[in-house]
């Protein structure tokens, strides 16, 4: 509460002045005599030195004069209530959530902390996330921007913005397995938050710290792991572990934030009519719906399946789309820009300088004369592989024999060097033999090997 000043404020307290909040760092008092026939004679004034603790200006100084400062006021000072005694759970807990709710940021949609409280060159357009998703009542956005406009500073805006607000405590990021540290550094580095990696590594220092029955999964309250380590058997049954129990309510939801990033990964295979769940997709399918918030990040959201399309948003709001629906409709599409956030680089407002923010990508075809040498090893690869092809009779061998040659070709258009690492390794399994490997004749479909019983090497060496 604030009161129009009567006197001097002092040291340390809180005031209002030029409709800001400020503590007063050191009062100076006039060194000059009074004039007899001035009328402010009686007031002696004062050089007032602030010291701004308003979020977006933190830190800042302010001299004043202050007898003469229009609207200057002292902020009444408030203290708490002395204890006498001890209150009761439920009265203790409905006063910390008068505190949560009373806060001024929570309360008001205008006033954005995260960008303040973060060590980042923002760019206005990477505020349109965390403005949509303070005026959600359940954050569930599906951010598809362009690949280098920052979808990793957008959900961490959100993520930070909602810890701030009281509505967020427990996040978990689901990515990459090579995009983990990467992750783990930038919500450190530029957000404040800390997070733990959850792998195999920190599975066995939990068990050998906190004995073999520890459940890494809350430990922590903000965690980050990867697709292909959580769709495991023993991960998954631990997070199960954490949820409730079969007829029991969801609600509320064990967890709050769940961040998914390269979404794409985790949608069904969408192959003519239907769409098949692969073990990422049931994971994220177990998981969801025990999160209170949910961000898809992904900069191609649609592989050309609308089945795989509409089974992924079903995945992010299963209130708003169900899989399979049709996507041709202005309802879908009313529906489908209300969580998704999608912005390509050359959709973008020029800069403050009428300039184009990110340079416009100009193909060119550069023609490569390969050497005699690397035609003839292309050329025998392309004979290998007509050989192998033929040759390949039941499903695993026919599986096998395109996998091992697509390898192989791979490797060759990346360099003769890469492809020279893999024929070595080849050449180490076939020393092996049938027997080593326990019949199984894998020296069978390496490109050392004959291609038939007494036949010639093709890649001879």
């Amino acid at each position: 509460m604030a009161i129009a000043a009567t006197s001097s404020p002092e040291s340390g307290q809180l005031v209002n002045v030029r409709s800001r909040r400020w503590v007063v760092n050191e009062v100076q008092a006039s060194q000059l005599s009074p004039r007899p026939l001035e009328p402010t004679a009686s007031k002696p004034q004062h050089l007032v030195s602030l010291l701004s603790v308003e979020d977006d200006a933190l830190g800042e100084e302010l001299q004043v004069v202050w007898k003469i400062e229009p609207g200057a006021k002292l902020i009444e000072k408030v203290a708490l209530p002395e204890p006498t005694g001890f209150d009761s759970p439920d009265r203790l807990d409905a006063f910390l959530d008068a505190v949560r709710w009373g806060a001024a940021s929570t309360a008001d949609l205008r006033n954005i902390q995260a960008p303040f409280r973060s060590g980042i060159d923002i760019e206005d357009y990477q505020l349109d996330p965390v403005v949509r998703a303070i005026q959600m009542p359940r954050v569930n956005l599906l951010v598809a921007d362009d690949v280098g406009l920052g979808k990793t500073i957008e959900s961490g805006l959100v993520a930070l913005e909602l810890i701030i607000r009281h509505r967020a405590r427990r996040v978990l990021v689901i990515c990459p397995a090579s995009l983990q540290v990467q992750w783990r550094d930038q919500m450190r580095d530029k957000f404040g938050l800390d997070f733990r990696i959850v792998d195999s590594e920190l599975m066995r220092d939990l068990r050998r710290k906190r004995g073999i029955h520890v459940n890494p999964w809350g430990h922590f309250p903000r965690l980050i792991t990867s697709i292909d380590f959580l769709k495991r058997e023993r991960p998954l049954r631990l997070f199960r572990e954490t949820l409730p129990a079969e007829g029991e309510s969801i609600y509320p939801r064990r967890y709050d934030v769940l961040i998914v990033d390269e979404a794409h990964n985790c949608a069904p295979a969408g192959r003519g009519k239907y769409a098949t769940d692969s073990l990422r997709t049931e994971a994220i399918r177990l998981l969801a719906p025990h999160f209170e918030h949910k961000l898809f990040l992904t900069a191609t959201p649609h592989n050309g399946y609308s089945e795989s399309f509409t089974a992924l948003l079903e995945l992010l709001d299963n209130q708003r789309f169900a899989r399979g629906m049709s996507t041709d409709t202005k309802e879908f599409m009313r529906q489908r820009d209300a969580i998704m956030v999608r912005r390509l680089k050359s959709e973008l407002p020029k800069d403050d300088f009428g300039q184009d923010r990110f340079p416009k990508r100009v193909l060119e075809a550069l023609e490569v004369d390969y050497p005699q040498e690397e035609k003839r090893i292309h050329a025998a690869l392309r004979e290998y592989t007509a050989r192998r092809q033929a040759r390949a009779q039941e499903h695993a061998e026919r599986f096998a024999t395109d996998f091992v040659l697509m390898t192989l070709k791979k490797r060759l258009f990346s360099s003769p060097a890469a492809f020279l690492r893999t024929l070595e390794q080849h050449e180490k399994l076939a020393a092996n033999g049938p027997e080593a490997q326990g019949g199984l004749e894998t020296h069978s479909w390496h490109p050392s090997a004959p291609d038939r019983p007494g036949g010639r090497r093709i890649f001879g060496g």
